[in-house]
């Protein structure tokens, strides 16, 4: 039961998300940019409620993606849960059967090893030249309809893949080639290393070996090497397949194991280096390149521990309290030997979502794009209320601040048709004192000036996970 006590942000989070059909989207203030033509995609969960139940996780919700189509100065927008086969039994059920990362099936152990874990679809999404994948870490990607979002089934990438395709891959913005990885279980936990055809298809993979059972969400590309930082969370194998615990549950934060430094080469997918080195956790990465003197830089968002997982977990409850604050950091490594030459924060803010512009993954870059808080804000109680850009030559942080009870997505960077190095950052906004969503559109080098543009859309979103832009 959510009451007054509750951040404004609770009642978008606790309550289904509602479904609309393609429909133009009106102009709240300014004005769409004229150039810009593409579509926005952006993926997050949508229902954490089903039948009375609450789920475990805030990452248990079923997956809906939005899309925003824009042309000729006008915009587009359609809302569609991803058709799983989970969330398609569970609608006609009209309860939860399935396990999760925060949840456990009903009916004990022989539910839980016979229907196995829900593909939620509900991380990122892979824009293709023919299709969108919606994609979850712990499974297969889902094939939809790249205008209607209409769900085509489980993708296999032309039947080549045997194992999960993660929510985070990387795409080389020279050659359109698409890295990715997935782990599975098994006598032992193996690393799967994929290097896809820029049409998905996978062309070489590789299978390496790790110990015990870590969590890895996000890795880095650089001109020559694929980076995994692999902190010491581990999963309690046995109680989870025993089904006693979910995944969130399972995990162990073991600090003495230190943070493994394992570094692939990008040509062959090979193992170059592993070492290990202090503890930490990070969810996601900026971005990475090799510097003048070989050198692998990265920046990163990086916690002291893993009690980030206990405030995600909060979410789904509509009222969080566990301090977990991320910073961001950034990190030179020796890819020969793994070793750490140089480790330091960039800022002390917790912050989150860090991208940059398309064309400069795997390359130096000077601008990182994220998500934090404004002022006043007490971080455990609060999602996001801003977006930021943080001038990597100056240290100069500029930010977008929207206000009290104001809550934008993870921003995406567009850049101008004539010039890449130019462009906007477009977020969806969820405004709490309204209870409204909007798309808002801004100049990425003038985040503290007013939006370009602001739309609203037909019906409230929650709060999404990641995104992309397709031109």
């Amino acid at each position: 039961m959510i009451t007054s006590n509750n951040p404004a942000w609770s009642k978008v989070v606790t309550t289904p998300a509602t479904e609309f059909p393609l429909t133009p989207l009106f102009v709240l203030s300014g004005s769409i940019p004229p150039q810009l033509t593409g579509t926005l995609y952006r993926n997050g969960p949508a229902r954490l409620e089903r039948g009375g139940q609450t789920v475990g996780h805030w990452f248990d919700g079923d997956g809906a993606i939005l899309a925003v189509h824009f042309a000729k100065g006008q915009a587009t927008a359609v809302y569609r849960y991803v058709q799983t086969e989970g969330y398609q039994a569970e609608t006609a059920a009209g309860r939860y059967l399935y396990a999760n990362y925060g949840m456990r099936a009903p009916g004990g152990f022989w539910n839980n090893w016979l229907k196995g874990t829900k593909n939620s679809a509900n991380t990122s999404v892979l824009s293709l030249d023919d299709r969108l994948l919606a994609l979850w870490e712990g499974g297969k990607p889902h094939a939809l309809d790249l205008h209607s979002l209409e769900t085509k089934g489980i993708d296999n990438l032309s039947d080549t893949l045997q194992a999960s395709f993660s929510a985070h891959p990387k795409i080389d913005p020279d050659t359109g080639e698409i890295y990715n990885f997935g782990v599975t279980l098994g006598k032992q936990v193996t690393l799967h290393v994929y290097r896809c055809h820029k049409t998905g298809k996978i062309i070489q993979q590789n299978s390496i070996k790790l110990s015990g059972c870590p969590l890895i969400h996000d890795f880095v590309l650089t001109q020559k090497y694929l980076v995994f930082l692999i902190s010491p969370v581990r999963v309690n194998v046995i109680s989870l397949l025993m089904g006693t615990k979910s995944v969130s549950d399972a995990t162990e934060w073991q600090p003495q194991l230190g943070t493994q430094i394992l570094i692939c080469d990008r040509d062959t997918l090979s193992v170059v280096s592993r070492t290990t080195t202090e503890p930490w956790y990070q969810w996601h990465f900026t971005n990475g390149y090799v510097d003048q003197d070989g050198e692998i830089a990265i920046e990163f968002i990086r916690y002291a521990d893993f009690a980030t997982n206990q405030y995600f977990k909060e979410v789904a409850i509509g009222k969080t309290e566990t301090a977990a604050q991320g910073r961001l950091w950034s990190m030179k490594i020796n890819p020969q030997t793994g070793q750490v030459t140089a480790s330091n924060p960039l800022l002390d803010r917790h912050c989150e979502l860090p991208v940059v512009a398309p064309h400069q993954v795997a390359k130096p870059w000077r601008y990182s794009y994220f998500s934090t808080h404004g002022e006043g804000v007490i971080p455990e109680q609060e999602l996001f209320n801003a977006i930021a850009c943080f001038d990597r030559h100056t240290g100069n942080l500029t930010l977008a601040d929207m206000g009290k009870n104001i809550y934008p997505s993870e921003p995406i960077y567009v850049s101008q048709p004539d010039n890449l190095e130019r462009g906007w950052l477009i977020t969806v906004v969820y405004d709490g004192n309204t209870h409204s969503s909007e798309v808002r559109i801004y100049h990425s080098d003038r985040l503290d000036e007013k939006p370009l543009c602001r739309l609203a859309l037909p019906s409230t979103i929650p709060p999404s996970f990641h995104g992309t832009w397709k031109s």
